[in-house]
């Protein structure tokens, strides 16, 4: 007897689990908000590390209540201390139950988020939190504890990085500055750990340090270039640290990806590059409608329907 019968046999067995995957800012919030309307029944569970935490809600970008439709999100700002790192084997075990729980009402576990060393934590049979998977000498295991669909959401670099950018612009037009502000602790600035670690936090740590947010009013918001160059200099600089962070952390997310994939982690890759490029069309054009009908449009066709047709032929195995 072959060994994929047994391999299959036990598969059927495990709880399935759609896990939507990609570097930060590709769109798997989104795919999964889509995917819930096509599988009424879904749940999603957060695997992003700095979402994990109570609070920055501009700064992790945590998916706003009214972009959910009313889907059940878990683990999303559900950890209170802020002073201490979420550790691999402590999301394994509350995410690990999470799906147990969602599963056992009949409902589809969704697993969206770009912390690829949790999402492995989570999913291996067996997790030895000593060893470092993605370090070169180690070795992936192929062997998980759930029936796995794996979506990989992917941007060519050229737009992705461009696109990270623009997004920061806009977190921070958001309020990003004001809710950094208000974090900020002085007797904490330089300390990394927890919630301390989100991208924006030890930028802005600087600048603040500088231009203390409680000594004027101003110190909360964008400084104007005209009337303080030394600030709206400092200002700049943060900036220019958070985009680059940010597109640092997305090239360590795809370098993680790739390794398990090369570890035998079965995943389809979805181009959402042209969405994309409409996407930054729209936001530099003045026009309204027509071009967020056509990124849409682009969407739907290259990764909704493909994703929901995978997702079926999934389920129905």
């Amino acid at each position: 007897m072959g060994s994929s019968t047994p391999h299959h046999r036990n598969n059927q067995n495990k709880t399935k689990l759609i896990v939507i995957m990609g570097a930060t800012g590709t769109g798997k919030s989104r795919l999964s908000i889509d995917l819930s309307t096509h599988f009424p029944h879904s749940q999603i569970i957060n695997s992003d590390k700095m979402q994990l935490y109570n609070g920055l809600d501009i700064t992790t970008n945590k998916i706003p209540l009214p972009e959910r439709k009313g889907v059940q999100h878990y683990l999303l700002g559900e950890f209170d201390s802020i002073d201490a790192d979420v550790e691999p084997s402590q999301f394994r075990s509350a995410a690990g139950s999470t799906i147990a729980d969602i599963a056992s009402r009949g409902n589809l576990p969704l697993l969206v988020g770009g912390s690829n060393t949790f999402i492995h934590a989570l999913l291996v049979e067996t997790f030895d939190p000593q060893v470092d998977v993605f370090a070169e000498s180690s070795s992936v295991s192929r062997a998980l504890r759930y029936d796995c669909c794996f979506l990989w959401v992917d941007v060519a670099w050229s737009v992705l990085s461009e696109y990270l950018c623009i997004r920061v612009d806009e977190m921070l037009d958001s309020g990003m500055l004001e809710e950094l502000a208000q974090f900020y602790d002085p007797t904490k600035a330089g300390v990394m750990v927890g919630l301390r670690k989100a991208i924006g936090v030890p930028e802005f740590d600087a600048y603040f340090r500088k231009y203390q947010p409680w000594e004027s009013p101003e110190n909360g918001v964008v400084p104007n270039k005209d009337r303080d160059q030394s600030r709206r200099e400092a200002y700049e600089e943060a900036l220019r640290e958070i985009k680059d962070n940010t597109c640092r952390l997305a090239k360590r997310q795809i370098g993680k990806i790739l390794r398990l994939r090369e570890g035998g982690w079965d995943f389809t890759r979805f181009d959402a590059t042209v969405t994309f490029q409409a996407l930054m069309k729209k936001k530099q054009s003045s026009a309204v409608a027509a071009p967020e009908l056509e990124w849409r449009e682009i969407w739907e066709r290259e990764v909704v329907e493909p994703s929901v047709k995978i997702v079926k032929r999934f389920l129905e195995e």
